[in-house]
């Protein structure tokens, strides 16, 4: 008698905590696949990156990174919606759910793959110097260029390659205000990366008098989701699928930059 006691209080005990809130956890609370299907949206964390993303004279984000992001997210029923972040607080805006992804010509760093789930890699990159083409035969290598006060983006893979060779340097908000920063005078040089460089410096662009010099490193980028998120499963599957049919070698194509896409597997 006391034993059927016992279990009847536990089985009230259960059922109280059930009805106070503490259910157990379900698959839809623990997937990230499900949260953004529910709210219809797939918030994508970016700076302005041509060619990766920027706006169009309408205001639209574009970009091969914008583009796929957009894709993705249509194969997932809801609908992609850009959010402009400093780039150095994209992992607290990741987990306080401001984004949903960081999708932005992301370099996978040892730090960032501790921080996020992250995707398979898609491009292939470097960080590289830019300085005034009057100036560019003087500094063709990493040791010529260690004098030089540079303008960097804060928390990227570029300031990293800058505190690296022990060089100056001075964060600023993203790629495209490091390179004002060159043009106008008030730095020596900016880091950014290749695909970046390719696209908007050197003859017939918007900073014709900049040009891209030494390499500083190689890398790779990935995009990354909130740590054990199942988008990142997600998007590697989708990534397969636009590379086995030819849909992510075509946006690259459209951009310039189809030499640096790495095969899906």
């Amino acid at each position: 008698m006391k034993k059927f006691t016992y279990l009847a209080l536990a089985f009230a005990m259960t059922v109280s905590l059930t009805a106070c809130g503490g259910k157990q956890p379900t698959q839809a609370d623990n997937s990230d696949k499900i949260y953004v299907q529910d709210k219809g949206t797939l918030v994508v964390g970016i700076t302005e990156f041509e060619p990766m993303d920027y706006q169009n004279a309408n205001g639209e984000w574009i970009g091969f990174d914008a583009d796929l992001a957009k894709a993705f997210a249509e194969s997932l029923g809801v609908e992609a919606e850009f959010q402009v972040i400093e780039w150095d607080n994209k992992t607290m805006e990741l987990e306080g759910k401001t984004i949903d992804v960081v999708w932005n010509g992301m370099t996978l760093t040892d730090e960032v793959k501790s921080a996020m789930a992250c995707s398979n890699p898609y491009f292939n990159n470097a960080q590289v110097v830019i300085v005034k083409s009057d100036k560019a035969a003087q500094y063709q290598t990493a040791d010529s260029v260690k004098s030089l006060n540079f303008a960097v983006e804060n928390g990227s893979a570029g300031q990293e390659q800058v505190e690296a060779i022990g060089a100056s340097f001075t964060p600023v908000l993203d790629q495209a205000t490091a390179l004002l920063e060159v043009q106008a005078g008030t730095s020596d040089a900016a880091v950014i990366d290749y695909l970046m460089a390719a696209a908007t410096v050197g003859e017939g662009t918007s900073y014709a008098d900049l040009v891209y010099t030494c390499e500083l490193n190689s890398e790779e980028y990935g995009v990354g989701f909130r740590k054990d998120s199942d988008l990142a499963t997600a998007l590697n599957d989708f990534f397969k699928s636009a590379y086995a049919d030819g849909t992510m070698q075509q946006i690259a194509d459209n951009y310039g930059i189809g030499d640096k896409l790495i095969e899906q597997k």
